[in-house]
């Protein structure tokens, strides 16, 4: 039973934060209009704006008749949608339909099939923030790493559905104890009301005998004096 109520735990805990990264990614996505709105730089061609591993956040939402002349897109190549590519926007080749041809700012020209045509078709999403160099965290996510972290993950689960065990089972142990010192107090007050009782006891013996005591001595008293009273008669 103990195992078993173990499993769950782990299960548990597993499930509740495969929910929570799910509900989060997928309110991402709603809220940036894309199926992915994090992508990180591969290549130096956008240097100096973008650096290599930059994390760059894209607004799906940012419609691609509204693009301009200047924006920094992101977009799959055009001659076979195998790469993503991140470049700035150097022209509009065609208004109906819109077509664009991008290029990348440390390159020296655009590369047909890569930065041109670009159609609503191959279109992301605008770059609207970068967070410089946090891609290097993607790097230390890659195997085996990865499956270190999730190792530790698990690990943390294990060590706490342990933790929580030992204390439910501590948690009665120290009732018992509880009760036990409870039941003691209430047994050492009882044997100070009885030590109680019975020095008052002793204290009312000891005024009966004194009593005794004096009613003899008074008795004694009266006793004498009558033998006195009868002494001067004779």
């Amino acid at each position: 039973m103990a195992k078993r109520s173990f499993s769950k735990g782990i299960i548990k805990d597993i499930i509740i934060v495969g929910i929570g990264v799910l509900v989060i990614w997928i309110g991402l996505q709603i809220a940036f209009g894309t199926q992915n709105p994090f992508y990180v730089v591969a290549s130096g061609s956008m240097i100096p704006v973008l650096e290599q591993y930059d994390v760059l956040i894209v607004q799906g939402h940012e419609s691609f008749e509204d693009i301009e002349i200047g924006d920094i897109i992101v977009f799959n190549r055009p001659s076979d949608h195998d790469r993503v590519i991140v470049h700035r926007v150097a022209s509009i080749l065609e208004d109906d339909p819109k077509t664009i041809r991008t290029k990348g700012d440390a390159n020296p020209g655009s590369i047909p099939g890569t930065d041109f045509p670009i159609t609503e078709e191959e279109y992301i999403g605008k770059v609207v923030y970068t967070l410089p160099q946090v891609g290097y965290v993607t790097q230390l996510l890659k195997p085996p790493v990865n499956y270190v972290i999730i190792a530790i993950v698990i690990g943390v689960m294990i060590v706490k559905q342990v933790s929580k065990k030992k204390d439910e089972k501590e948690l009665p142990f120290s009732d018992s104890l509880n009760s036990e010192n409870k039941d003691s107090s209430e047994e050492l007050s009882g044997i100070d009301k009885i030590e109680k009782d019975s020095e008052y006891s002793e204290h009312v013996k000891k005024s009966d005998i004194l009593d005794d005591d004096q009613v003899k001595s008074t008795d004694d008293s009266k006793t004498d004096d009558e033998h006195l009273e009868k002494d001067k008669k004779k």
